[in-house]
Parts: C-alpha cells; sequence; structure tokens
C-alpha cells in the first residue's frame, strides 16, 4: 500500500483542515448542527482511509473521536470548551499520525492520554470517585508549586482522594506539567473548573474515567466507511504532482518566445499564407498559454483556510480576544506564489494580534467590542492580485516609532512627524520593534523586515496606512502568476529592457520643462505632482548622454511613485521570467531577465528596488 501513501497524505491534510474550521465554528456555536455533521464526516472518512492503509494509530485515533462526536449527536453529551480543546488537540496528533504513518514512524507516536481524555465522562454522583485531568499552560512558573495550590483549591469544595504524580513528583524536574485529581464530589463540572482556575495556569480540565475503568471497545475497521449518508460524489478534479505543471510551464514558456520569434520572421517576408499559419499558430500557442497558467492557479482559501487557528493560538497567547474575518476565497493564485506568500501572511496575522489588538478592558473603555477584528481579504486589481490584513486594533504610535527612530539615529533630531511610507520604512529594518519584551507572538523585530524581503522577492510591493485608535492596514500587491508576465520593453542605445505592468501606472512624453533639479536631485512634474527621476541610461551604466525624444515610463511600488526615462518605448508583449544571481558590481534594480522575440536576452526591471 504504500505507493498511495503519498495520496494518502494529500486526502488527509483536506480532511484534516475541514475538521480544524468545524471545531473553530463549535467553538464560538457549540449548538450547530451542520458543523457538527462535517466534522464526524471527515473524522469518519479519515477513520476509513487510516484503516484501509492499515495505519493502526490513525484509525483508532479517528475512532476514539468518532465515538465521543457521536455521542453529542445522539444527546448522550455536549460539547463544552474542555472537550472542544481536547478535540482541537486530537486533531494536531492526527495530523501528527498521518505524517508518522506515511514516513513509516508509526510506532514513536502515543496517544494513550489522549485516548483517555477522549472516553466516556464519568458521571458525578453523591460519594463517587472522579477523576479530573489538568493541564498546566506552556512555561508555568514553579508548575509543581501551581499544581500544589490548584489542588489546595479543589480541596475547599470536594474530597482529594489521590493525586497523581505525588508532591514530590510535583517537585521534580521531570514534571510536565499535566497531573489527574481523584476526588469526591457531587458539584457539577464548572464549579470544579472553577475551583481549579481560580489558582491560575491552568491549560485545560477535562473529567475522564480512571483508565482502568474505561470501556474497551473494539476498534475495528469499518469497511463500507464512504456508503449510506456518507457516500461522497464523484470528484471532477484529478491530482497531478506539481512537477508535471512546473514542466509544462516551461514548455509553454518556450513555445511563447518562439511564437513572437515567428512573428518577427514571418514579417519580413510579406507571405500571406506564412502570415496566416503565424497568426493562427500564435491564437493556439496563447489558448494554450491560458489554459496551463489556469491549470496552476488555485483559489486562495487552500492557504487562507490555515489562518483561523493561526489567530485564534496568537489570541490564546496575548491573553485576548480575537477572530478573523475571510473574504475573497474564491481569488486564484499561481500555486507556487501562493505556497510562498503564506509565511509574511502569518507574520502580519500575528503581529496583528499581538500589536494591533487591544486588552479586553482597552477595547471596551474606547467604544469598541470586546472581540478585536482582523480582516484577510484577496482581491483582484488590474493584473495583480491585492491581500489585505487588516485589524480594528490600537493603530501604529507613530510618536512612540519616531522616539526610537531618533535614538537609533534613523531621523533627524528635527523630524516631527512620521507619513505612512515612513513608519514601513522603519519599522521594516531588521530588528526594529517598539515592544518591551520578547513574547511567544513577536517582540524580536524580524517580522515586517521578513514579510518586505519575501514580497519584493516574489516582484510584489506591500503598502502600509495605520490610524491611531482605529487600525492598521498591510497590502500585499502581488503578480497572478511569476512565470509569463506582461511589461513594456524599453530601450537604451541598442539594449533592450522589459519593465513589468503590475508596477506601471502609465507612459508619458515628457513636454518641456516638466524635467527639473530640486535640491541639485532631478525630478519629473506630472501633472503637479514631483516625482523622483530616474535615468536608466544611468542605472545600467550605458555610456553617452540621454538622447533627444525620450520617453518617461510611470511606475509605482506600496504608495511611492517615481518616473523613469528611457531613450524609447519598443511596445507591450508577455515576457518569460528566467531568474539569474546577480553579478558582482550590477545593480540591485533588477529581478530577473527574459528572451525577446529577435533571440536578445533583456533585464526585468524591478519597481520595488528601484524605489
Amino acid at each position: 500500500m504504500s505507493k498511495y501513501a503519498e495520496l494518502f497524505a494529500t486526502e488527509s491534510r483536506d480532511h484534516l483542515t475541514a475538521m480544524e474550521h468545524a471545531l473553530l465554528e463549535l467553538e464560538s456555536a457549540p449548538a450547530d448542527r451542520s458543523a457538527l455533521d462535517a466534522l464526524f464526516r471527515s473524522v469518519h472518512t479519515l477513520k476509513g482511509m487510516g484503516g484501509a492503509m492499515g495505519y493502526g494509530t490513525v484509525s483508532t485515533l479517528s475512532h476514539a473521536m468518532e465515538s465521543l462526536l457521536d455521542r453529542v449527536r445522539s444527546g448522550q453529551e455536549s460539547l463544552t470548551p474542555p472537550s472542544i480543546e481536547t478535540l482541537l488537540q486530537a486533531t494536531d496528533a492526527l495530523a501528527s499520525a498521518v505524517a508518522a504513518s506515511t514516513t513509516g514512524r508509526e510506532s514513536a507516536l502515543d496517544i494513550s492520554t489522549l485516548l483517555t481524555r477522549l472516553a466516556v465522562p464519568a458521571a458525578p454522583a453523591q460519594g463517587t470517585t472522579r477523576v479530573l485531568q489538568i493541564v498546566l499552560d506552556p512555561g508555568t512558573p514553579l508548575p509543581g508549586a501551581r499544581a500544589q495550590l490548584i489542588v489546595g483549591r479543589l480541596a475547599r469544595v470536594a474530597e482529594i482522594v489521590r493525586v497523581e504524580p505525588d508532591v514530590a513528583g510535583m517537585e521534580s524536574a521531570q514534571f510536565t506539567g499535566e497531573f489527574t485529581v481523584q476526588l469526591r464530589s457531587a458539584e457539577a463540572i464548572e464549579v470544579l473548573g472553577d475551583a481549579a482556575r481560580a489558582a491560575g495556569f491552568v491549560s485545560s480540565l477535562v473529567e475522564v474515567v480512571p483508565r482502568d475503568e474505561v470501556r474497551q471497545t473494539p476498534l475495528s475497521v469499518d469497511a463500507t466507511w464512504n456508503t449510506g449518508d456518507l457516500q461522497a460524489p464523484l470528484q471532477k478534479y484529478v491530482r497531478i504532482e506539481s512537477r508535471r505543471l512546473d514542466g509544462l510551464m516551461d514548455l509553454v514558456g518556450e513555445l511563447v518566445t518562439m511564437r513572437d520569434r515567428l512573428q518577427v520572421v514571418a514579417s519580413r517576408h510579406g507571405d500571406p499564407a506564412l502570415d496566416e499559419a503565424v497568426a493562427k499558430a500564435g491564437r493556439l500557442i496563447g489558448e494554450l498559454q491560458d489554459g496551463v497558467i489556469g491549470s496552476r492557479l488555485v483559489p486562495v482559501w487552500q492557504v487562507f483556510d490555515r489562518f483561523p487557528r493561526v489567530v485564534r493560538e496568537a489570541a490564546r497567547a496575548a491573553g485576548k480576544e480575537a477572530v478573523l474575518v475571510v473574504e475573497g476565497r474564491e481569488i486564484e493564485l499561481d500555486r507556487s506564489l501562493l505556497e510562498q506568500v503564506a509565511d509574511p501572511l502569518v507574520h502580519l496575522l500575528r503581529n496583528a494580534v499581538d500589536h494591533g489588538i487591544e486588552p479586553a478592558d482597552a477595547r471596551v473603555r474606547g467604544g469598541k467590542a470586546v472581540e478585536g477584528r482582523v480582516l484577510l481579504m484577496a482581491r483582484r486589481e488590474r493584473n495583480s492580485v491585492v491581500v489585505v490584513v487588516a485589524d480594528d486594533g490600537r493603530g501604529v504610535d507613530r510618536q512612540r516609532v519616531l522616539a526610537k527612530a531618533r535614538r537609533l539615529g534613523w531621523v533627524t533630531d528635527d523630524t516631527e512627524m512620521l507619513s505612512d511610507d515612513e513608519v514601513l520604512r522603519i519599522i521594516a529594518r531588521p530588528g526594529f520593534s517598539t515592544a518591551e519584551q520578547v513574547s511567544e507572538v513577536s517582540g524580536r523585530g524580524v517580522g515586517i523586515d521578513a514579510v518586505l524581503a519575501k514580497v519584493r522577492g516574489l516582484g510584489g510591493a506591500v503598502e502600509f496606512s495605520s490610524v491611531e485608535g482605529k487600525g492598521t492596514v498591510f497590502q500585499l500587491r502581488l503578480p497572478v502568476t511569476l512565470a509569463i508576465i506582461p511589461a513594456i520593453i524599453a530601450q537604451v542605445g541598442a539594449e533592450s529592457y522589459a519593465l513589468p505592468l503590475t508596477h506601471i501606472s502609465e507612459t508619458v512624453q515628457p513636454a518641456a520643462g516638466a524635467l527639473r533639479r530640486v535640491q541639485g536631485r532631478p525630478v519629473f512634474v506630472l501633472r503637479g505632482q514631483v516625482l523622483p527621476l530616474y535615468s536608466l541610461r544611468a542605472l545600467v551604466g550605458a555610456a553617452g548622454r540621454d538622447p533627444e525624444g525620450q520617453q518617461i515610463v510611470i511606475v509605482e511600488a506600496t504608495d511611492r511613485r517615481a518616473a523613469v526615462l528611457v531613450d524609447r518605448l519598443v511596445g507591450q508583449q508577455d515576457i518569460v521570467v528566467k531568474s539569474f544571481d546577480l553579478v558582482r558590481g550590477m545593480s540591485a534594480g533588477f529581478s530577473g531577465a527574459a528572451i525577446l522575440p529577435d533571440g536578445t536576452a533583456a533585464l526585468i526591471l524591478d519597481a520595488g528596488g528601484l524605489l
């Protein structure tokens, strides 16, 4: 069965994502029957898949989760915050079990504790012995003393029968912060939980049957796991190895280059039949190009669906309340680009929670809802996709940023106010952070720096705005695909250069007096706006002076604009991007190269690096 392991892992990831989302929905709406049924279907399907593959740990853990959910569906038990937390931990364990099983490391997993937590809970009654399973927060100071304090709190409302480990075990270096308390009490579990949590640092508290009393239900594999009301519709998608799509994309890129070359050659012969054949071949290649690019595009939800859990965990770590709102899930991006943008988005989301969203009491004082709102949205704009990360938090304290920038010598002492662009430049510097202490989420000054470096490396740009007391917005402007992009071809002397349309707003013929110098630097005046002026001839180190009849290309990245002076514009065409390493001494304003229809190479201008 090992030849199906990769397919099993791929299918399992889809089900694990669906399970996680259903659990997060149930956390906010425990009575949501549709979310419960969706969760049950995914768990049931994963159990059958694991059994069919012979992966015992996956099947056993899935079966235990399914049994708990079946009790909830039948009304024998209700979902509580502790049980949802246990199911989330079981989902994480299932992900580990899938990875371990498909790589032959299944025997290294221990799921006994989770199986105990997922078992039938004990029924509270007078005189009945009950068992509480308690886990302390990670990093709890003096965990042994904290555990003993919790036991003392429980002793106020119950008769303590036994504690494992004992006092000596709790005070040892091997104590992990997980312990059980056997007690007698008729109090509701909520009362016992409140008593324990009053001591602080309690991560989870669940009531379980003592290990030796748990009913040993046979965990046999259900051979009919995909029948009845769980019958899945015939899949309309075919899974293809990503390397095959990459290979097709490379071949299509070569065809596009050859199509353009054929059109140039045909134009020299003046043969109508040849022109017609080349035009038809060009249309077919164009359709093939669109088809292959389309096959590489995937909806952004395939990555966005990971992030509600990221925001939830970041909020819990920071002691705040926050919810993620996702919009534009259907917008499509190139698969390889979407995978690479995931890490920058994690940085921005965690920063939004840690730095942006205020604690609940501060939000109430400010007239805001207790629960903070983080927005993750995708939308199409021209030849790019814009991904927005916004929060309704405190916004950036510009004076605090300015004060630290002054101490570091990054701005002059007479600077009194920072624009959005200047704030972004400062907070994106390596090591910059206004956090007073490093937390689990942020504070080391690497987040925004990493975001800008990654997005610029993908040929994109980052835009930033913030209003103090209202919130902060980051916009990541990305090309739809990295392989073939539309560009304007410009020339300096006999050399050609490509300027991606993603960063071009317009091209203009400079009017008399529009080219000036301000404080010794060249500028271009466009409709009353003064823009910094760069000469492409100077950037590439070409000899001679700029000739008459030059043209201007207006480029933009983030909220900055500039004018690029070129000798002449040749036209617009799709180019196949070829990456390369910069030669020593070469300008950093170029991000790659392309082969033009005449067979020559053209460097691709990097607007983000230029600005």
